[in-house]
This record gives C-alpha cells, structure tokens and sequence, in this order.
C-alpha cells in the first residue's frame, strides 16, 4: 500500500516512505535477500510464535556507515541520529540522468541540510531498477558549503547503478553527512517536510534498517 500524496503545510499527517521488507523484496543483485523461519510456532504447539529473519542491511530502507566504503571508518554504531532527524527537502529529479549537478536540484535552500531525491527509480513497486539520476561529487561538495546533513535517495544507492568506486558515498561521508537509501518516494510532493528515520541501533555493521517517515512542515 502507497502513502497517500499530501502536499507540505497539510497538518500532522505522518507519511510512510519506507520499503516493506518481506521475501521477494528486491536485494542489490548478489546481496543476501530477506528470509525468516521459525524458532517456535503455535501451529506446531509452541506456547508463542518467534521468528528469525536473515538479510543483508542493505535490504529495504537503510542508512549506510562510513565503513561501507572505507574498511577504516566508523560502524553502524556510529551513524549520527542527528543527521537523520529534522527539516527535509524533497526534490523531484525524475527524468533527469546522472550525475546531476547543482543548478539541476532547481531549489535554492535545503532545510536543515537534508536532501531526498525523487527519482522514480526504486524497488517499491517489487523490481529493481536498471539504473537512476545520481549527484555529481562536485555537487555533493556545494552541498557541503550549504550545510549537508543529509542524503536520501528512492533509489538503492546514492552512486550510479553501475559505480565501483562509490565516489558519491565518499563525498558524502567527507562532508560529514549522511547516507539513506531505498526509500518510497512515489506519492510524495515535491517540498519541505519533517524527517523521522532513526537508524536501528546495530553495531559492527555497514548499514542499519530504518524506519522512515515524513511529516508536512507547517508554512
């Protein structure tokens, strides 16, 4: 079920963007998709149903670590809530090819520093995407002279589709921002709102699971 489009300044109203995470949703080709069994079943007399689930982090709606690409960088652990919490800019780039530059964004200030991009090429609708508009670094780097916090992308990666040396990421993380990724964009207005996606407190890893959600700002 899509979130409903709700324009900027329309009350409380909580928007989910985040990717139901169930087998059969669209893994980055090669990473370990989503599975769970059950540790105990009341269908088989067990006094309570407890499951166990196997994925990659990097399955569903993620925020990435600095040690996604550098094997030297801080963990899971250390992603900072900050970045993930407050004012967001949605920008619709759909149509557009990568790498877009800053002039291409066609907004003057991100709120807060928190960019979400609207490519219309993500896994919500169950298949993964053969390619999306990605940020130029050097837009990236005008970004940090702006303030970048953040970020976010409907996308399964800030890179291009095809990039091996995920020069975005590392953009990114050298302007001491942060990475969301796989996020459900599809009924969303281009605007300013309120962002809620905390990263799942894990440790050791290169990603965490988030639940993110967006609120209107009000004018």
């Amino acid at each position: 079920m899509t979130p409903p489009a709700v324009t900027p300044g329309a009350g409380d109203h909580l928007i989910d963007i985040s990717i139901p995470v169930h087998e059969g949703t669209p893994e980055w080709p090669g990473d370990t998709p989503f599975s769970c069994r059950w540790t105990w079943d009341m269908r088989r007399g067990d006094s309570v149903n407890v499951s166990c689930m196997s994925l990659s982090p990097h399955v569903g709606t993620h925020a990435d670590a600095p040690f996604h690409v550098d094997p030297e960088a801080s963990a899971s652990e250390s992603i900072a809530l900050d970045a993930f919490v407050g004012p967001a800019t949605v920008v619709d780039v759909r149509g557009r090819e990568g790498p877009l530059a800053r002039a291409d964004l066609g907004v003057g200030v991100i709120r807060g520093g928190r960019l979400l991009l609207r490519t219309g090429h993500g896994i919500a609708a169950g298949t993964f995407p053969d390619g999306w508009p990605w940020l130029s670094p050097d837009c990236v780097v005008a970004l940090g002279r702006e303030g970048l916090r953040l970020v976010g992308v409907d996308a399964p990666s800030v890179d291009s589709r095809h990039s091996t040396t995920l020069e975005v990421h590392r953009a990114i993380f050298g302007a001491g921002a942060g990475v969301l990724e796989n996020l459900d964009l599809r009924e969303v207005l281009p605007g300013d709102y309120e962002l809620l996606a905390a990263p799942l407190r894990v440790t050791g890893l290169d990603a965490a699971p988030v639940r993110a959600v967006l609120r209107p700002l009000l004018p």
